[in-house]
Protein backbone atom coordinates (compact mmCIF):
# COMPACT_ATOMS: atom_id res chain seq x y z
CA UNK A 1 0.00 0.00 0.00
CA UNK A 2 1.39 3.42 -0.44
CA UNK A 3 2.03 6.26 1.46
CA UNK A 4 -0.59 8.38 0.35
CA UNK A 5 -3.54 5.60 0.65
CA UNK A 6 -2.05 4.40 3.72
CA UNK A 7 -2.60 8.07 5.32
CA UNK A 8 -5.74 8.16 3.82
CA UNK A 9 -6.86 4.56 4.94
CA UNK A 10 -5.64 5.60 8.55
CA UNK A 11 -7.22 8.68 8.65
CA UNK A 12 -10.50 8.06 7.77
CA UNK A 13 -10.26 5.52 10.89
CA UNK A 14 -9.08 8.13 12.90
CA UNK A 15 -11.75 10.35 12.06
CA UNK A 16 -14.49 7.90 12.39
CA UNK A 17 -13.15 6.94 15.93
CA UNK A 18 -12.86 11.00 16.93
CA UNK A 19 -17.06 10.75 15.66
CA UNK A 20 -17.46 7.74 17.68
CA UNK A 21 -15.74 9.42 20.46
CA UNK A 22 -17.66 12.84 20.38
CA UNK A 23 -21.06 10.54 20.51
CA UNK A 24 -19.94 8.36 23.60
CA UNK A 25 -17.96 11.08 25.22
CA UNK A 26 -20.47 14.16 24.68
CA UNK A 27 -23.32 11.83 26.11
CA UNK A 28 -21.08 11.11 28.93
CA UNK A 29 -20.06 14.31 30.06
CA UNK A 30 -23.44 15.66 29.87
CA UNK A 31 -25.06 13.13 32.27
CA UNK A 32 -22.11 13.17 34.16
CA UNK A 33 -22.06 16.82 34.90
CA UNK A 34 -25.88 16.91 35.44
CA UNK A 35 -25.68 14.12 37.73
CA UNK A 36 -22.81 15.42 40.13
CA UNK A 37 -23.21 19.55 39.64
CA UNK A 38 -20.97 22.56 38.53
CA UNK A 39 -19.07 22.33 41.86
CA UNK A 40 -18.31 18.56 42.06
CA UNK A 41 -17.36 18.66 38.35
CA UNK A 42 -15.18 21.83 38.67
CA UNK A 43 -13.20 19.89 41.92
CA UNK A 44 -12.61 16.86 39.64
CA UNK A 45 -11.84 19.79 36.53
CA UNK A 46 -9.31 21.45 38.59
CA UNK A 47 -7.52 17.68 39.75
CA UNK A 48 -7.77 16.64 36.63
CA UNK A 49 -5.87 19.94 34.51
CA UNK A 50 -3.24 18.93 36.81
CA UNK A 51 -2.96 15.40 36.26
CA UNK A 52 -2.99 15.64 32.74
CA UNK A 53 -0.26 18.61 32.56
CA UNK A 54 2.04 16.26 34.97
CA UNK A 55 1.27 13.32 32.68
CA UNK A 56 2.17 15.31 29.42
CA UNK A 57 5.89 16.24 31.03
CA UNK A 58 6.53 13.14 32.49
CA UNK A 59 6.13 11.72 28.49
CA UNK A 60 9.12 13.86 28.15
CA UNK A 61 8.69 13.79 24.35
CA UNK A 62 10.15 10.23 23.92
CA UNK A 63 7.01 9.05 21.76
CA UNK A 64 7.88 12.07 19.33
CA UNK A 65 11.54 10.78 19.21
CA UNK A 66 10.04 7.17 18.33
CA UNK A 67 7.48 8.22 15.67
CA UNK A 68 9.74 10.78 14.37
CA UNK A 69 12.88 9.00 12.74
CA UNK A 70 13.22 8.26 9.41
CA UNK A 71 14.26 4.57 9.71
CA UNK A 72 12.56 1.86 12.22
CA UNK A 73 14.28 1.86 15.52
CA UNK A 74 15.40 -0.97 17.27
CA UNK A 75 13.83 -3.07 19.98
CA UNK A 76 16.77 -1.54 22.54
CA UNK A 77 15.69 2.02 21.42
CA UNK A 78 11.38 0.75 22.84
CA UNK A 79 13.06 -1.39 25.65
CA UNK A 80 14.82 2.03 26.56
CA UNK A 81 11.93 3.94 26.06
CA UNK A 82 10.12 2.19 28.48
CA UNK A 83 12.35 1.95 31.19
CA UNK A 84 13.15 5.90 30.87
CA UNK A 85 9.10 6.46 30.99
CA UNK A 86 9.16 3.57 33.72
CA UNK A 87 11.39 5.62 36.11
CA UNK A 88 9.71 9.17 35.76
CA UNK A 89 6.06 8.28 35.49
CA UNK A 90 7.00 7.09 39.32
CA UNK A 91 8.91 9.96 40.55
CA UNK A 92 6.50 12.74 38.67
CA UNK A 93 3.53 10.43 40.44
CA UNK A 94 5.58 11.01 43.67
CA UNK A 95 6.12 14.39 43.46
CA UNK A 96 2.51 15.92 42.32
CA UNK A 97 1.56 13.95 45.54
CA UNK A 98 4.15 16.02 47.44
CA UNK A 99 2.83 19.21 46.42
CA UNK A 100 -0.51 18.48 47.14
CA UNK A 101 -0.68 21.36 50.20
CA UNK A 102 1.30 23.96 48.43
CA UNK A 103 -1.77 23.50 45.52
CA UNK A 104 -4.85 22.95 48.40
CA UNK A 105 -3.43 26.31 50.01
CA UNK A 106 -3.39 28.52 46.56
CA UNK A 107 -6.95 27.13 45.39
CA UNK A 108 -8.30 26.98 48.71
CA UNK A 109 -11.02 24.67 46.77
CA UNK A 110 -12.45 21.92 48.94
CA UNK A 111 -11.47 18.18 48.35
CA UNK A 112 -9.46 18.69 45.63
CA UNK A 113 -6.24 17.31 47.83
CA UNK A 114 -7.94 13.95 47.89
CA UNK A 115 -9.01 14.10 44.42
CA UNK A 116 -6.17 14.65 42.97
CA UNK A 117 -4.20 12.57 44.89
CA UNK A 118 -6.08 9.49 43.28
CA UNK A 119 -5.40 10.85 39.90
CA UNK A 120 -1.55 11.28 40.27
CA UNK A 121 -1.37 7.63 41.49
CA UNK A 122 -2.08 6.67 37.73
CA UNK A 123 0.25 8.86 36.05
CA UNK A 124 2.25 5.61 35.51
CA UNK A 125 -0.63 3.96 33.63
CA UNK A 126 -1.06 6.94 31.09
CA UNK A 127 2.55 7.53 30.69
CA UNK A 128 3.67 3.75 29.71
CA UNK A 129 1.26 3.40 27.16
CA UNK A 130 3.23 5.53 24.95
CA UNK A 131 5.88 3.24 24.09
CA UNK A 132 3.30 0.86 22.22
CA UNK A 133 1.17 3.59 21.21
CA UNK A 134 4.16 5.23 19.16
CA UNK A 135 5.00 1.69 18.03
CA UNK A 136 1.56 1.65 16.28
CA UNK A 137 1.49 5.08 14.82
CA UNK A 138 4.85 4.74 13.71
CA UNK A 139 3.43 1.89 11.90
CA UNK A 140 0.30 3.91 10.31
CA UNK A 141 -1.54 1.34 12.03
CA UNK A 142 -4.87 4.14 13.15
CA UNK A 143 -7.14 0.82 12.81
CA UNK A 144 -6.24 -0.75 16.33
CA UNK A 145 -5.18 2.81 17.63
CA UNK A 146 -8.37 4.11 17.15
CA UNK A 147 -10.25 0.68 18.21
CA UNK A 148 -8.00 0.94 21.83
CA UNK A 149 -8.69 4.75 22.11
CA UNK A 150 -12.41 4.05 21.42
CA UNK A 151 -12.36 0.64 24.13
CA UNK A 152 -11.09 3.48 26.88
CA UNK A 153 -13.45 5.48 26.42
CA UNK A 154 -16.48 4.03 26.64
CA UNK A 155 -14.95 2.19 30.05
CA UNK A 156 -14.37 5.00 31.11
CA UNK A 157 -17.80 6.15 31.45
CA UNK A 158 -19.23 2.76 31.71
CA UNK A 159 -17.83 2.85 35.76
CA UNK A 160 -17.96 7.07 35.82
CA UNK A 161 -21.78 7.42 34.92
CA UNK A 162 -23.16 4.28 37.73
CA UNK A 163 -20.50 5.80 40.03
CA UNK A 164 -22.48 9.51 39.82
CA UNK A 165 -25.77 8.43 40.27
CA UNK A 166 -24.75 6.42 43.61
CA UNK A 167 -23.75 10.18 44.55
CA UNK A 168 -20.02 9.64 44.72
CA UNK A 169 -19.64 13.02 43.65
CA UNK A 170 -16.19 14.29 42.10
CA UNK A 171 -14.98 10.51 42.83
CA UNK A 172 -16.94 9.19 39.68
CA UNK A 173 -14.92 10.38 36.91
CA UNK A 174 -11.70 9.63 39.00
CA UNK A 175 -12.97 5.72 39.02
CA UNK A 176 -13.64 6.17 35.40
CA UNK A 177 -10.29 7.45 34.70
CA UNK A 178 -8.63 4.68 36.36
CA UNK A 179 -11.26 2.18 34.61
CA UNK A 180 -9.90 3.20 30.88
CA UNK A 181 -6.26 3.63 31.21
CA UNK A 182 -6.04 -0.04 32.72
CA UNK A 183 -7.77 -0.94 29.90
CA UNK A 184 -6.57 0.80 27.49
CA UNK A 185 -2.75 0.25 28.86
CA UNK A 186 -3.35 -3.72 28.78
CA UNK A 187 -5.12 -3.74 24.95
CA UNK A 188 -1.84 -1.34 23.51
CA UNK A 189 0.43 -3.58 24.69
CA UNK A 190 -0.96 -6.88 23.59
CA UNK A 191 -2.22 -5.37 20.18
CA UNK A 192 0.87 -4.10 19.34
CA UNK A 193 3.11 -6.86 20.32
CA UNK A 194 5.15 -4.98 22.07
CA UNK A 195 6.64 -7.09 25.32
CA UNK A 196 8.83 -4.23 27.82
CA UNK A 197 12.39 -5.45 28.93
CA UNK A 198 13.89 -3.04 31.18
CA UNK A 199 16.87 -1.80 29.60
CA UNK A 200 19.58 0.81 30.77
CA UNK A 201 21.95 2.09 28.14
CA UNK A 202 22.97 5.63 28.66
CA UNK A 203 24.01 6.41 25.09
CA UNK A 204 20.06 5.49 24.34
CA UNK A 205 18.98 7.50 27.16
CA UNK A 206 21.30 10.82 26.09
CA UNK A 207 19.77 10.64 22.56
CA UNK A 208 16.23 10.34 23.87
CA UNK A 209 16.30 13.01 26.54
CA UNK A 210 18.76 15.36 24.44
CA UNK A 211 15.92 15.39 21.69
CA UNK A 212 13.15 15.16 24.23
CA UNK A 213 14.25 18.21 26.33
CA UNK A 214 13.44 20.32 23.34
CA UNK A 215 9.92 18.51 23.12
CA UNK A 216 9.20 18.53 26.76
CA UNK A 217 9.83 22.38 27.54
CA UNK A 218 7.58 23.25 24.41
CA UNK A 219 4.97 20.88 25.32
CA UNK A 220 5.05 22.09 29.24
CA UNK A 221 4.79 25.93 27.95
CA UNK A 222 2.09 24.88 25.88
CA UNK A 223 0.00 22.50 28.65
CA UNK A 224 0.49 25.79 31.26
CA UNK A 225 -1.82 27.35 29.31
CA UNK A 226 -4.43 24.20 30.79
CA UNK A 227 -3.35 25.60 34.03
CA UNK A 228 -4.71 29.31 34.02
CA UNK A 229 -8.31 27.97 34.41
CA UNK A 230 -7.59 25.33 37.91
CA UNK A 231 -5.07 27.84 39.22
CA UNK A 232 -6.34 31.20 38.47
CA UNK A 233 -10.21 30.78 37.45
CA UNK A 234 -10.67 28.74 40.79
CA UNK A 235 -8.58 30.95 43.09
CA UNK A 236 -10.49 33.95 42.09
CA UNK A 237 -14.27 32.82 40.79
CA UNK A 238 -13.88 29.18 42.63
CA UNK A 239 -14.93 25.73 41.55
CA UNK A 240 -18.55 26.32 39.86
CA UNK A 241 -16.29 28.90 37.80
CA UNK A 242 -13.80 26.37 37.05
CA UNK A 243 -16.68 23.69 35.25
CA UNK A 244 -17.98 26.29 33.45
CA UNK A 245 -14.50 26.93 31.51
CA UNK A 246 -13.66 23.74 32.28
CA UNK A 247 -17.20 22.42 29.94
CA UNK A 248 -16.98 25.10 27.37
CA UNK A 249 -13.53 23.93 26.66
CA UNK A 250 -14.83 20.04 26.31
CA UNK A 251 -17.22 21.13 24.00
CA UNK A 252 -14.45 22.82 21.83
CA UNK A 253 -12.23 20.12 21.95
CA UNK A 254 -14.60 17.23 21.59
CA UNK A 255 -15.93 18.81 18.25
CA UNK A 256 -12.57 20.03 17.12
CA UNK A 257 -10.67 16.96 18.12
CA UNK A 258 -12.64 15.16 15.19
CA UNK A 259 -10.24 17.06 12.99
CA UNK A 260 -7.19 17.88 14.17
CA UNK A 261 -6.48 15.16 16.33
CA UNK A 262 -6.03 12.53 13.67
CA UNK A 263 -4.62 15.20 10.70
CA UNK A 264 -1.62 16.25 13.20
CA UNK A 265 -0.29 12.25 14.32
CA UNK A 266 -0.81 11.59 10.87
CA UNK A 267 1.23 14.72 10.26
CA UNK A 268 4.24 14.01 12.19
CA UNK A 269 5.56 10.43 10.52
CA UNK A 270 4.19 11.47 7.52
CA UNK A 271 6.30 15.02 7.62
CA UNK A 272 9.33 12.57 8.89
CA UNK A 273 9.46 10.49 5.73
CA UNK A 274 9.22 13.82 3.62
CA UNK A 275 11.17 16.34 5.79
CA UNK A 276 14.25 15.46 2.89
CA UNK A 277 11.73 17.72 0.12
CA UNK A 278 11.21 21.72 0.69
CA UNK A 279 8.44 21.64 -2.15
CA UNK A 280 6.46 18.52 -1.09
CA UNK A 281 6.57 19.46 2.54
CA UNK A 282 5.17 22.72 1.99
CA UNK A 283 2.41 21.43 -0.48
CA UNK A 284 1.20 18.69 2.27
CA UNK A 285 1.57 21.17 4.76
CA UNK A 286 -1.06 23.36 2.32
CA UNK A 287 -3.34 21.14 1.41
CA UNK A 288 -3.65 19.70 4.70
CA UNK A 289 -4.07 23.29 6.98
CA UNK A 290 -7.02 23.99 4.05
CA UNK A 291 -8.41 20.72 4.77
CA UNK A 292 -8.76 21.01 8.82
CA UNK A 293 -10.50 24.36 8.42
CA UNK A 294 -12.97 23.39 5.71
CA UNK A 295 -14.09 20.77 8.29
CA UNK A 296 -13.42 21.85 11.80
CA UNK A 297 -14.85 25.71 11.36
CA UNK A 298 -18.87 24.22 10.72
CA UNK A 299 -18.11 22.08 13.70
CA UNK A 300 -17.25 24.87 15.85
CA UNK A 301 -19.81 27.59 14.93
CA UNK A 302 -22.26 24.97 14.23
CA UNK A 303 -21.93 24.31 18.17
CA UNK A 304 -22.07 27.62 18.94
CA UNK A 305 -25.40 28.37 17.43
CA UNK A 306 -27.08 25.44 19.31
CA UNK A 307 -25.48 25.87 22.88
CA UNK A 308 -27.76 28.29 24.19
CA UNK A 309 -30.41 25.86 23.59
CA UNK A 310 -28.94 22.75 24.02
CA UNK A 311 -26.78 23.10 27.26
CA UNK A 312 -29.88 24.33 29.32
CA UNK A 313 -31.92 21.62 28.06
CA UNK A 314 -29.38 18.95 28.65
CA UNK A 315 -27.46 20.24 31.92
CA UNK A 316 -29.65 22.12 33.70
CA UNK A 317 -29.98 26.27 33.33
CA UNK A 318 -26.83 26.03 36.19
CA UNK A 319 -24.88 25.67 33.47
CA UNK A 320 -25.81 28.65 31.00
CA UNK A 321 -22.67 31.15 31.71
CA UNK A 322 -20.20 28.36 29.93
CA UNK A 323 -22.29 29.28 26.52
CA UNK A 324 -20.88 33.17 27.42
CA UNK A 325 -17.41 31.65 27.49
CA UNK A 326 -17.66 29.00 24.80
CA UNK A 327 -16.77 31.82 21.34
CA UNK A 328 -13.65 32.85 23.07
CA UNK A 329 -12.43 28.95 23.67
CA UNK A 330 -13.65 28.50 20.48
CA UNK A 331 -11.99 30.72 18.25
CA UNK A 332 -8.41 30.67 20.32
CA UNK A 333 -9.23 27.06 18.94
CA UNK A 334 -9.70 27.38 15.41
CA UNK A 335 -6.75 29.51 14.76
CA UNK A 336 -4.77 26.84 16.73
CA UNK A 337 -6.08 24.44 14.33
CA UNK A 338 -5.51 27.10 11.03
CA UNK A 339 -1.37 26.67 12.68
CA UNK A 340 -1.38 23.30 14.35
CA UNK A 341 0.80 21.77 11.21
CA UNK A 342 2.86 24.53 11.68
CA UNK A 343 4.55 23.41 15.21
CA UNK A 344 4.55 20.01 13.61
CA UNK A 345 6.73 20.59 10.92
CA UNK A 346 8.84 23.02 12.69
CA UNK A 347 9.67 19.36 15.15
CA UNK A 348 10.37 17.35 12.82
CA UNK A 349 12.61 19.78 11.40
CA UNK A 350 14.26 19.96 14.74
CA UNK A 351 13.31 23.78 14.96
CA UNK A 352 11.86 23.17 18.48
CA UNK A 353 13.22 25.76 20.47
CA UNK A 354 11.51 28.04 18.36
CA UNK A 355 8.29 26.47 18.97
CA UNK A 356 9.06 26.63 22.40
CA UNK A 357 9.35 30.22 22.09
CA UNK A 358 6.14 31.08 20.83
CA UNK A 359 4.67 28.95 23.16
CA UNK A 360 6.43 30.71 25.94
CA UNK A 361 5.02 34.16 24.59
CA UNK A 362 1.45 32.41 24.52
CA UNK A 363 1.62 31.49 27.92
CA UNK A 364 2.79 34.56 29.09
CA UNK A 365 -0.40 36.51 27.39
CA UNK A 366 -3.11 34.43 28.77
CA UNK A 367 -1.96 34.57 32.30
CA UNK A 368 -0.81 37.88 32.78
CA UNK A 369 -4.22 38.77 31.16
CA UNK A 370 -5.93 36.02 32.96
CA UNK A 371 -4.37 37.64 36.23
CA UNK A 372 -5.34 41.12 35.30
CA UNK A 373 -8.80 40.38 34.08
CA UNK A 374 -10.84 37.46 36.07
CA UNK A 375 -10.33 39.31 39.36
CA UNK A 376 -12.32 41.90 38.07
CA UNK A 377 -14.74 40.98 35.98
CA UNK A 378 -15.12 37.16 36.89
CA UNK A 379 -15.14 34.45 34.13
CA UNK A 380 -15.92 36.58 31.45
CA UNK A 381 -12.18 37.74 32.02
CA UNK A 382 -11.07 34.54 31.03
CA UNK A 383 -12.45 35.11 27.62
CA UNK A 384 -11.12 38.17 27.19
CA UNK A 385 -7.77 36.63 28.11
CA UNK A 386 -8.11 34.06 25.18
CA UNK A 387 -8.68 36.78 22.84
CA UNK A 388 -5.34 38.57 24.27
CA UNK A 389 -3.34 35.72 23.48
CA UNK A 390 -3.83 35.39 20.00
CA UNK A 391 -1.43 37.68 18.83
CA UNK A 392 1.35 34.91 19.92
CA UNK A 393 0.73 33.05 17.09
CA UNK A 394 2.30 35.64 14.31
CA UNK A 395 5.87 34.93 16.17
CA UNK A 396 5.07 31.06 15.19
CA UNK A 397 4.33 32.20 11.51
CA UNK A 398 7.76 34.37 11.53
CA UNK A 399 9.86 31.39 12.29
CA UNK A 400 7.69 29.07 10.48
CA UNK A 401 8.59 31.47 7.25
CA UNK A 402 12.53 31.96 8.20
CA UNK A 403 13.12 28.57 8.48
CA UNK A 404 10.40 26.46 6.41
CA UNK A 405 8.95 28.80 3.43
CA UNK A 406 5.71 30.31 2.92
CA UNK A 407 3.69 30.28 5.66
CA UNK A 408 0.00 30.59 5.12
CA UNK A 409 -2.01 30.09 1.80
CA UNK A 410 -4.50 32.53 0.14
CA UNK A 411 -7.34 29.15 0.23
CA UNK A 412 -6.58 28.77 3.83
CA UNK A 413 -7.04 32.41 4.90
CA UNK A 414 -10.25 31.91 3.07
CA UNK A 415 -11.98 29.07 5.17
CA UNK A 416 -10.85 30.41 8.06
CA UNK A 417 -12.39 34.13 7.36
CA UNK A 418 -15.22 32.06 6.36
CA UNK A 419 -15.80 30.23 9.78
CA UNK A 420 -14.11 32.79 12.25
CA UNK A 421 -17.16 35.18 11.97
CA UNK A 422 -19.89 33.09 13.41
CA UNK A 423 -17.66 31.49 15.57
CA UNK A 424 -16.94 34.75 17.62
CA UNK A 425 -19.93 36.71 16.49
CA UNK A 426 -23.07 34.47 16.91
CA UNK A 427 -24.26 36.42 19.59
CA UNK A 428 -24.98 39.03 16.64
CA UNK A 429 -27.42 37.68 15.15
CA UNK A 430 -27.70 35.04 11.93
CA UNK A 431 -26.88 37.30 9.59
CA UNK A 432 -23.10 36.65 10.77
CA UNK A 433 -23.28 33.30 8.79
CA UNK A 434 -23.46 34.88 5.24
CA UNK A 435 -19.39 34.77 5.47
CA UNK A 436 -19.49 30.88 5.06
CA UNK A 437 -20.45 31.31 1.14
CA UNK A 438 -16.92 33.16 0.47
CA UNK A 439 -15.41 29.78 -0.01
CA UNK A 440 -17.80 29.09 -2.85
CA UNK A 441 -17.11 32.28 -4.59
CA UNK A 442 -13.86 31.14 -5.54
CA UNK A 443 -13.08 28.58 -8.04
CA UNK A 444 -9.94 27.80 -5.92
CA UNK A 445 -11.83 27.45 -2.28
CA UNK A 446 -14.56 25.71 -4.49
CA UNK A 447 -12.57 23.07 -6.22
CA UNK A 448 -10.56 22.24 -2.81
CA UNK A 449 -14.11 21.45 -1.16
CA UNK A 450 -15.26 19.01 -3.92
CA UNK A 451 -12.12 17.57 -3.80
CA UNK A 452 -12.15 16.80 -0.51
CA UNK A 453 -15.43 15.67 -0.38
CA UNK A 454 -14.98 12.85 -3.02
CA UNK A 455 -11.61 11.98 -1.64
CA UNK A 456 -13.07 10.80 1.84
CA UNK A 457 -16.24 9.36 0.04
CA UNK A 458 -14.29 6.95 -2.03
CA UNK A 459 -11.88 6.45 0.94
CA UNK A 460 -14.69 5.34 2.70
CA UNK A 461 -15.74 3.02 0.05
CA UNK A 462 -12.43 0.61 0.76
CA UNK A 463 -12.06 -2.48 2.30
Amino acid sequence: MSLRRRVLHGGVYLILRQGLGIIISTGGVILLARTIGPDAYGVYAAAFGIYTYVANVCRWGVDVYLVRRESEPPLQDYHQAFSLLLLVSLAGAGLAILALPLLERWMQLERFGSVAAALFAALPLIVLSTVPLARLERALDFRKVALVELSGQVALYVVALPSAYLGLGSWAPVLGIWASQLLTLGLLYRISGYRPRLHWEFTRVRAMMGYGLGISASDWLWNLTNLVNPLIVGRYVGAEAVAQVALAARLVEQVGSIVIIPSTRISTPVFARLQADRAQLLKAQAEAMSLQLMMQGPVLAGVGLIAPWFVPLLLGPSWLPAVTIYPFIALSYLVGTAFSLHSALLWVLRRIWEVALFRLVHLVLLAVSALLLVPPLGLIGYGYAELLALPAWILLLIFFKVHVGKPVSAQATVWFTAWAVPVIGWPLGLWVWMSVVLPLTWSVTRGELLQAIAMVLKEMRRP
